[in-house]
């Protein structure tokens, strides 16, 4: 469906491309993060961290004149530890203490923590205090963690496989008729998220209210809630967790924090305020926590490149932990039930493993196992392509599902809700210009460079409901999603949802759904999130859900909140309720008019001018929403990529990307250009930039941003992006989750690219980044006889 028209949607609505509202304030310094609480009498707080990835904890030696500004896990009495647990068969538990006891598991992990008058004074104890271990070997690789006699990381499993899931698709049966067989192992780096913004928790007991207050930059603040009142034992209602802005999430902000709880008791401990502020070398040596997969994945195909199967052997290196809500589990879960993507794909075999090693617990970054299985599958699809003889583009026109076959239910009965897959990869075979740089090729570039084109394409699964997170056992699983709508007596608009934006511009499209309803002006509305004493109860803001169910809430909300206001606007009019409406922040009927102001004047300052029979709820509203088919929303993009790389040195140059996205209806253009472009920043430096390495006793090797490299505005060329717009048919307004797609493809296309400029010189590359070193001994060892 093409996007409607300004002059039908109005210049605010649903598909208007408004400037954010919550810009001004992050432009003119005025936002409010963590890092800005300032209370009366705080301390700082500092970690002593482990230094080893695996030893057994003997003792920790505090300094005498220290012990009362250091706390031990023997401290924190009567404190549980963190425990993501999970309904699913099979399942190995571990339970994440709040201060380390017994054993270390990896560097970084928390032992003891410091109070001070200041952060730097709070540093200076952490070197006073030493610990007594015995280190024990490390187990760093997730395929050598698999094998007999590795080390354990819990000795109580046995072995270090968290979860296996299996899809039992009969591939013999295709495997014996099968013209093409191609076999690929392919590899992904451990990196880190990188927000702008690190975490960071302020604690304090608000005295009037009586509640332990918890300022944390999360993205969930009623799963913090819930989780840290489980871990200290006191009611949730005791507990108030508030998320100011928030300087990005995508997946790190996403859990209870070790941090949150052990901040939490010390301020009712200490009696005053607390706070921690992660800097760069904590998130470097202790968090870098995704995207650690590897595959061993087998595709077969008929002569013409046509899919008959596909078979796979995956390994999530899930870290030594299980992190509270989502469990160890979700990476592996995603690889398998994710991998065949938006391809008819006839039968499908998969044994995907979630691992223990001594490294951080993992955590779905955005995109949640999407890129490390897009690159997969988009890799096996290229030599498919190449045993048949056909452009890449080509073989994937060929298994990808149509659009008269929407709804469709693929080999896993995922629900696809609609979309034209191949016109989405027609579309970026002609912006990419695929025949103009075969010319190029043939011709060869004057500098000695060597130029490819590489396309991925991929589905987004988001706005997952109850019937699919109820099946994973997750202890707090989304539901009904609540807003609250209050028409205040000016006729100003209040918004509350439990949803958190942290950087996605909740402030601007939630008001654009308001005023597509209601009619009032965006400077008018007014949305508040957050606060788990102020806001509905929800899961948060995850796995592209905000804007279909937070979004769908707001609507809810609205247009009960219309009937209400009309139902007393008739009144004042003199009309029949049934021939008024409310449009432009007014309720019409013929030629008179009210204002939604005035409606609001005779509910809150002039009760004698209502209507009998008024409803007594007022002008506020809660009204919760789950899509007509809660399986989720798939939005889809192609990628396509244009790069040079000189043989000489390994480097890469991005010379065009192109973009090719349906979201659905958008809400807001711009702010989902935003976002795209992001997710495409964030997935060059998965393909090109970001990893960090361990040695064999499971050290980081890259502690600050020296070593640890993230793409900057050099590296990150214009994306071009192109839209379609398929409604979804089961969401208000036809809208689907669209946050995470950017970061999935860029892996999956530069890799192509990079393999299609070196295919001359006989190389194939199946692992990223795609470092100037990996490139170069590739070329080597391409060159020798």
């Amino acid at each position: 469906m093409a996007r409607r028209a300004a002059a039908e949607i109005g210049a605010s609505g649903v598909g208007a491309s408004v400037l954010r509202k919550e810009d001004e304030r992050f432009l003119q310094g005025r936002g409010q993060y963590v890092a800005d609480v300032r209370l009366p009498g705080m301390r700082e707080v500092a970690f002593v961290r482990s230094p080893v990835a695996h030893a057994r904890l003997r003792g920790i030696h505090v300094p005498d004149a220290l012990r009362a500004c250091v706390f031990t896990a023997a401290d924190l009495a009567g404190v549980e530890p963190i425990r993501a647990a999970t309904a699913l068969p099979g399942f190995k538990h571990s339970a994440e203490p709040i201060l380390a006891v017994d054993k270390v598991r990896y560097v970084g992990e928390i032992v003891a923590m410091c109070l001070a008058r200041t952060r730097a004074e709070a540093e200076d104890m952490v070197a006073q205090v030493t610990l007594d271990y015995e280190e024990l070997p490390a187990v760093t690789d997730m395929i050598a963690a698999c094998a007999p006699g590795a080390p354990l990381v819990h000795e109580a499993w046995g072995d270090n496989v968290f979860i296996t899931f299996s899809e039992d698709g009969d591939i013999g049966r295709v495997a014996q008729d099968a013209a093409i067989r191609v076999t690929r192992e392919i590899r992904t780096a451990r990196h880190c998220m990188f927000p702008m913004e690190g975490r960071g928790v302020v604690a304090h007991v608000d005295a009037r209210l009586d509640v332990l207050t918890l300022v944390s930059a999360t993205q969930m603040p009623h799963v913090v809630q819930h989780g840290l009142a489980e871990c200290l034992g006191i009611p949730s209602g005791q507990v108030r967790v508030i998320s100011p802005d928030v300087g990005g999430g995508f997946g790190y902000k996403g859990l209870l924090l070790r941090e949150e709880v052990a901040l939490a008791w010390l301020t009712r401990h200490v009696g005053h305020p607390v706070r921690w502020l992660e800097d760069c070398r904590e998130h470097l040596v202790a968090n870098a926590n995704c995207r650690e997969h590897a595959y061993t994945i087998t595709g077969y195909a008929d002569a013409e490149g046509r899919l008959l199967g596909l078979d796979c052997i995956a390994h999530v290196d899930a870290g030594a932990y299980s992190v509270y809500p989502t469990s160890s589990a979700l990476e592996a879960a995603q690889v398998a039930s994710l991998l065949p993507g938006p391809y008819d794909l006839p039968v499908y075999r998969c044994r995907s493993h979630a691992v223990a090693t001594n490294k951080c617990p993992i955590l779905p970054y955005r995109g949640v196992a999407r890129t490390g299985v897009c690159l997969a599958m988009e890799t096996v699809m290229d030599a498919i392509a190449a045993e048949a003889g056909l452009e890449p583009y080509e073989v994937r026109l060929r298994n990808l599902v149509g659009p008269e076959r929407m709804p469709f239910d693929n080999v896993l009965k995922k629900h696809f809700d609609s979309g034209d897959y191949p016109e989405c990869l027609r579309r970026a075979v002609a912006a990419i210009d695929v025949p103009g740089v075969r010319a190029r090729q043939r011709q060869g570039e004057a500098d000695g460079r060597h130029i490819g084109v590489g396309i991925a394409i991929f589905c987004e699964q988001g706005a997952h409901g109850t019937s699919v997170l109820a099946s994973w056992g997750r202890p707090v699983v989304p539901g009904y999603e609540q807003a609250t709508l209050r028409l205040t007596s000016d006729g100003d608009l209040e918004i509350r949802v439990g949803t958190h934006s942290h950087g996605q511009g909740h402030e601007t499209t939630f008001a654009q759904i308001a005023h597509e309803i209601l009619g009032l002006p965006l400077e008018r509305i007014k949305v508040l999130q957050g606060d788990t004493l102020l806001v509905p109860f929800s899961t948060g803001t995850w796995g592209s859900r905000s804007i279909v169910m937070g979004g769908g809430a707001v609507a809810e909300a609205a247009r009960a909140l219309a009937a209400r206001a009309a139902k007393i606007g008739a009144w004042l009019l003199q009309a029949d309720p049934a021939a008024v409406r409310v449009a432009d922040g007014a309720v019409q009927g013929g030629e008179a008019s009210v204002s939604l102001r005035d409606v609001a004047r005779a509910w809150y300052l002039q009760p004698q001018q209502l209507p009998p029979g008024v409803d007594t709820g007022g002008l506020e509203v809660t009204a919760g929403y789950r899509a007509g088919r809660d399986s989720g929303t798939f939005s889809y993009a192609a990628h396509a990529a244009l790069v040079a790389v000189d043989p000489g040195t390994g480097l890469v140059e991005i010379l065009d990307y192109v973009v090719v996205e349906d979201g659905g209806v958008l809400v807001n253009p711009m702010i989902v250009d935003g976002q795209i472009t992001g997710g495409t920043a964030q997935g060059i430096g998965t393909g090109l930039f970001e990893a960090m390495p361990f040695d064999a006793q499971g050290q980081p090797l890259a502690s600050t941003l020296l070593d640890y490299i993230l793409p900057g505005a050099a590296d990150v060329p214009d994306i071009r992006i192109l839209h379609m717009e398929t409604p979804s048919p089961y969401t208000a307004f036809g809208v689907k989750g669209i946050g995470e797609g950017g970061a999935v493809a860029p892996p999956a296309a530069i890799c192509s690219a990079v393999n299609d400029a070196l295919r001359p010189l006989g190389v194939e590359l199946n692992q990223v980044p795609l470092t100037p070193d990996l490139i170069l001994d590739a070329i080597l060892s391409a060159s020798r006889p």
